[in-house]
């Protein structure tokens, strides 16, 4: 097996090394560090060596992230040179055929996945995003690997330092003939100095500290502490370029929240509005008809078009509502921590200003915090009170990412409001 072309660095070739003698070998640290490579490169080599007895796994949190993560890149020239020609896989099937070999291909998206592993036999696992996968299945797949010999190769982006994975397995490594290997983000050989000082950018807080140090530290405090009303908050809305969007928190009980998102010829980010209908307040809950209608109208009163209109994904039936009155919404990305990071990154850069108008938004995001009774459990989650504006600017952030990250992205500007007097005539 030929990799010669492959650029590794020390810390990975050691780790590929150290798994020849461990049965357990875990590489964790930052993203684009180098550990996926590191363990790919290893399982290759110790699929080509494996007992014909049991069974080969690839887990992950999903077959997605499963063909994502771990077979696009095996399948790439670029990366593994002829090898990438004895990986086959039909998208979405439950097995792939690596180096001849037929290689199992497993989920782990909920505890339930345990049984997926039950009375099978193994010799050789990876494992993708390990904090991800429930600890029963990473116990039962341990449990799986009798074949001697087996070993068991896993990846992770580091989390809390209460999380299962660190706790039981990563800080009793020496005990449980395990292997572990640290990466940073400048462990990578391959990447750009641009690259770099992007990544390094796009995150801060505790995102900084687990995807460019690597380090598995707590989320605590204020969510987004970097958040600065006297520099964030604008009394002015310079002309529009690009409408992105709208951003919905879906409530009956609790407050529906919309936010209308736009962008400006410097690629930063105007929360221009806000509508608010808050039923504990107002003593009236309004229904999915209702919401549509005043939605509509608030929207109305700026004569555009926002190019999509995000909604709280669990909304189905008010989504239902406003596909009948001629909108057609995008349900929300709610991956809660790539959010809560992708709005972070762009408060820091400064690339985000709220108008003052936009009391609700203002109101909830200084007290945003990190729970600290799911940190003990070893799980980020906000404290789920007065988060509904929050919840709505990260629904509309995270979803149209790709929009307002692209390069080119305003070579083609739109603008629908000529003046700063048109717009704030508007707001006001």
């Amino acid at each position: 097996m030929n990799l010669d072309h492959l650029p590794m660095s020390r810390k990975q070739v050691l780790s590929i090394a150290a798994s020849f003698d461990a049965r357990i070998t875990c590489w964790s640290g930052a993203v684009r560090s180098g550990k996926t490579i590191g363990s790919l490169v290893a399982f290759l080599i110790h699929l080509s060596r494996a007992p014909q007895t049991g069974l080969v796994l690839i887990c992950g949190r999903t077959l997605q992230t499963i063909e994502r993560n771990i077979l696009e890149p095996m399948q790439d020239p670029a990366l593994f040179g002829p090898i990438a020609d004895f990986v086959h896989h039909t998208r979405g099937a439950p097995t792939a055929t690596i180096l001849g070999r037929t290689v199992h291909l497993i989920g782990a998206s909920d505890a339930r996945a345990e049984g997926r592993l039950r009375g099978l036999t193994a010799c050789l696992a990876l494992l993708d995003e390990a904090t991800l996968v429930p600890e029963g299945f990473f116990s039962q797949m341990l449990a799986r690997l009798s074949v001697p010999g087996a070993r068991a190769l896993l990846t992770t982006n580091p989390d809390g330092p209460g999380h299962w994975l660190r706790k039981n397995f990563i800080l009793r490594a020496a005990d449980l003939d395990m292997a572990h290997f640290h990466f940073t983000l400048d462990d990578n050989p391959t990447l750009s100095d641009e690259y770099v000082a992007a990544i390094k950018a796009e995150n801060v807080g505790v995102f900084y500290r687990r995807f460019v140090l690597g380090e598995w530290c707590m989320a605590e405090g204020a969510i987004y502490d970097m958040w600065d009303a006297d520099k964030c908050v604008v009394d002015e809305i310079p002309p529009i370029w690009r409408w992105l969007g709208v951003g919905i928190d879906y409530g009956t009980t609790n407050a529906f929240s919309a936010l209308l998102v736009g962008m400006d010829a410097s690629q930063t980010l105007y929360v221009v509005s806000e509508y608010r209908h808050d039923s504990k307040t107002t003593r009236r809950q309004l229904t999915d008809v209702e919401y549509s209608l005043q939605v509509r109208a608030w929207l109305a009163n700026y004569g555009v078009q926002p190019e999509s209109v995000v909604v709280d994904p669990s909304a189905a039936s008010f989504m239902q509502q406003l596909q009948r009155d001629g909108i057609s919404p995008t349900p929300a990305d709610n991956a809660v921590l790539d959010g809560i990071r992708t709005v972070s990154s762009v408060m820091a850069a400064g690339r985000l200003k709220v108008h003052r108008s936009c009391t609700g938004l203002i109101n909830e995001l200084p007290s945003y915090s990190w729970d600290p009774k799911a940190a003990k459990r070893g799980v980020d989650a906000p404290i789920k009170e007065a988060d509904h504006s929050a919840d709505a600017l990260r629904y509309l952030v995270r979803t149209t990412e790709g929009t307002w990250r692209r390069p080119n992205g305003l070579q083609a500007p739109r603008v629908q409001h000529s003046t700063e007097l048109d717009l704030m005539t508007a707001v006001m």
